[in-house]
């Protein structure tokens, strides 16, 4: 199965970004600053990448194979406009972290407990964390296990990237952040803006994270289970009508949670389809090579939180329940 992009951004970003954001931080003259990268996957990679063309010091913190081939050549980098070797260290263990002033965290969402313990002995008080991930609630975990003297902020990342290799990532489109508010975040965005990612900052982070899980909650799990992209998904008989209730449950448990979701999300939610009907979910392909998905953080946190306040969320469990049979498999289903 062929490696696609994340497609999230495609539609989010035209209903979120405007609403949700203050205006993008101004380029800054301050020095440059020390950036690991926690889960080196394409988008910490794509990030880094332009953090480094922009003479920031980064390291890629990532698993042996890509850190081997990033330690030999420099990470290949290439969008539409270039096709370059992009020098910067790299490491396979967590404790190079240490003397990062932030940290790009995006490792897998049921990695996090875990990713954030084996940095918290190597983090200096003040460095911030950003996390970079699917799912509503990786800030809070990740807060609760750090020191308190490491602020830690969510971001929605609206940018379309994918592996094209050992060393190698490829940029398909986009590439911006928008970032909760931290004693950090205005300094840190200045920064990101100024090497290329254009960076905001938002009391509605919370919101487009929400809306991002109402999307990956509709299409990745019928996906995975069918093995099937969405264009022809939704045109199995049925199909629409099972997604249209997986969002109506969604939408019922965050408005039970306080949640205030921007945009028009049943349009962003009809759009995918059309928009992309070749594309896999990041389920389905993670399914397909044998590998845990995060399907506990998508329409197992829906359950989670729909069983905290009190909302049936009968669809989503099925279809928590039916990818993790899968996944112990170990096949695609």
């Amino acid at each position: 199965m062929p490696c696609h992009p994340s497609f999230a951004y495609l539609l989010l970003s035209s209903y979120f970004m405007s609403s949700t954001t203050m205006p993008a931080a101004a380029p800054s003259a301050t020095p440059a600053l020390r950036f690991a990268v926690m889960g080196a996957g394409a988008v910490g990679c794509y990030f880094g990448a332009l953090l480094a063309r922009a003479g920031h010091a980064v390291t890629l913190i990532g698993r042996p194979a890509h850190v081997l081939a990033v330690r030999d050549n420099g990470l290949r980098l290439r969008t539409a406009e270039m096709d370059v070797q992009v020098p910067l260290a790299a490491s396979t263990e967590a404790s190079a972290v240490h003397g990062a002033d932030v940290v790009l965290f995006c490792v897998k969402s049921s990695d996090s407990e875990d990713a954030a313990r084996q940095m918290r002995p190597h983090l200096a008080p003040g460095t911030l964390v950003l996390t970079l991930q699917n799912g509503v609630d990786n800030d809070e975990r990740v807060r609760a296990v750090l020191d308190d003297s490491t602020p830690v902020a969510a971001a929605v990342v609206y940018v379309a990237t994918a592996m094209g290799g050992a060393g190698h990532v490829v940029h398909h489109g986009r590439g911006e952040l928008v970032i909760a508010p931290s004693p950090r975040s205005d300094a840190v965005a200045r920064q990101l803006t100024a090497a290329g990612i254009p960076t905001q900052i938002s009391d509605s982070v919370r919101g487009a994270l929400w809306a991002k899980l109402v999307l990956n909650s509709a299409y990745n799990a019928l996906s995975a289970l069918s093995q099937q992209p969405y264009g022809p998904l939704v045109q199995v008989p049925g199909v629409t009508q099972v997604i249209a209730d997986i969002v109506a449950e969604c939408l019922a448990v965050a408005a039970a949670d306080g949640v205030t979701i921007p945009g028009d999300v049943q349009a962003a939610v009809r759009g995918i389809a059309s928009t992309m009907p070749g594309q896999y979910s990041s389920t389905a392909q993670d399914l397909a090579r044998g590998k845990p998905t995060e399907i506990d953080h998508l329409n197992g946190y829906v359950v989670k939180r729909g069983a905290a306040l009190g909302v049936p969320t009968p669809l989503n469990h099925a279809l928590q329940v039916l990818v993790k049979l899968a996944e112990a498999r170990g096949v695609s289903a």
